[in-house]
């Protein structure tokens, strides 16, 4: 064979230093989107067991694991794992426990949705322990949860138009998976479940298919209690879609009224499902409520209004300025052209889901877990990072961006990891 014929045959291998190297990979992740998320997410999950690690090694007061040398297992039991472990175990008390000393309702199960501590129950009918079960559930959903992120993302329905639309919901969702709070995704935490179901329903959404969006919104109910916001997004579809329809000329939602129908009675359904349950059972109405205003969670004192005084006893004045400020910067991202690539009905979930949190949640460290489930965050953030100032294209140097933005992400995940995932008995604050 000639040596022609040899270097014609031999493989070219790109050097990934290259821009040559670096276009060729780029290509070949957007030809095959699914892998490329997954393949992230796995990277996402090793370095969220090595953030762990380094909790347990460095930051873990023993005191909080009953022995002396804290390790990476002990991490996994700890805060609300504890909870649901006990579900799985005993069940929801009943009668509703009350404290002994004033007759009051206290901390109880009743606070915790059902349906994840039974799936795990489920898992561990193979031999696992519980702690096990539930972190392996949860690496498969929120692997699940990453592409299905990407697949709302890249849904241009009710949407700017973007050319660059794929490169920026492949990269969106990849930056998603190194979110600070996903270490918690590997522990018996209901978040990777209740992301699958979120953004299920809002694809679902986008795609018309009604009946679908109903039969997620019902596991929904015993998964977390987002359904009003996930409604409003709902009611920002129909009243976008009846406009369309008109302007059309062809008669709003023909052939899918009951459909639609049935998708506003079931997220009704979904929004009292578990307190409706939570109170026949125990035989107290309120049973649910009153669990949760054990744990301090007191909408009932009006809504907004923990966190105006939390940010005025903090900081006066200064403090319910920067809360505002915070609050409206994050709406002009969300409303503007850093959130108009993506469809309306992320964009409503975006704002009506923290919304609807800062309306019913006191000021808590948890809610930058929460805050997991505002998947369209992920795409502002890749909007931010890698388009120019017209939102049309995508600067040349977007890698280079995305990275310093990886980089904070990680930063910001072996923090939380190591200041809110570890537990003292005295003085910690929940993850």
């Amino acid at each position: 064979m000639a040596l022609a014929d040899v270097e014609q045959t031999t493989p070219v291998r790109l050097n990934p230093l290259t821009s040559a190297g670096r276009h060729a990979i780029g290509a070949r992740a957007l030809m095959h989107p699914v892998l490329t998320v997954l393949a992230v997410y796995a990277v996402s999950r090793v370095v969220s067991l090595l953030a762990i690690w380094i909790a347990a090694t460095w930051f873990q007061n023993p005191a909080g694991v009953g022995h002396a040398a804290p390790n990476v297992g002990d991490m996994f039991g700890l805060w609300d794992g504890v909870w649901y472990e006990r579900i799985v175990r005993d069940g929801y008390p009943v009668p509703l426990p009350v404290d002994a000393d004033n007759g009051r309702v206290t901390y109880s199960a009743w606070a915790f949705y059902p349906l994840y501590p039974y799936l795990v129950k489920g898992v561990m009918l193979t031999g696992m322990p519980f702690a096990l079960a539930g972190g392996l559930l949860n690496v498969v959903l929120a692997g699940g949860a990453a592409v299905l992120i990407w697949a709302l993302l890249r849904s241009g329905v009710h949407a700017d138009r973007q050319p660059q639309r794929e490169r920026l919901a492949l990269v969106a969702a990849c930056l998603w998976c190194f979110y600070p709070t996903t270490s918690v995704m590997l522990k018996p935490y209901t978040e990777a479940l209740a992301v699958v179901l979120v953004v299920a329903a809002l694809l679902l959404l986008v795609r018309r298919q009604y009946l679908w969006v109903a039969a997620v919104a019902l596991p929904l109910g015993f998964t977390r209690g987002v359904a009003p916001a996930l409604g409003v997004a709902v009611l920002i579809h129909l009243v976008v879609r009846w406009r369309e329809d008109r302007a059309a000329g062809v008669a709003p939602l023909a052939g899918q009224r009951a459909s639609a129908v049935a998708m506003l009675g079931m997220l009704g359904v979904s929004a009292i499902a578990w307190p409706v349950v939570a109170g026949i059972a125990t035989g107290v109405p309120t049973a649910f409520f009153d669990v949760q205003a054990a744990w301090g969670q007191r909408p009932d004192k009006g809504p907004f209004v923990l966190w105006f005084e939390w940010a005025w006893q903090g900081k006066g004045l200064a403090g319910v300025v920067v809360l505002v400020a915070l609050v409206g910067t994050y709406i002009a991202l969300v409303l503007g052209r850093h959130g108009r690539w993506i469809s309306i009905e992320a964009r409503a979930w975006a704002l009506a889901y923290p919304i609807y949190l800062f309306a019913v949640v006191r000021p808590i460290t948890s809610m930058w877990r929460f805050l997991l489930l505002d998947v369209p965050l992920a795409a502002l953030l890749a909007s931010v990072a890698m388009r120019t100032a017209n939102g049309q294209g995508v600067v040349p140097h977007w890698r280079r961006r995305v990275g310093v933005v990886l980089l904070v992400l990680l930063g910001g995940m072996v923090w939380w990891t190591c200041a809110l995932l570890v537990y003292t008995p005295w003085g910690s604050f929940p993850p």
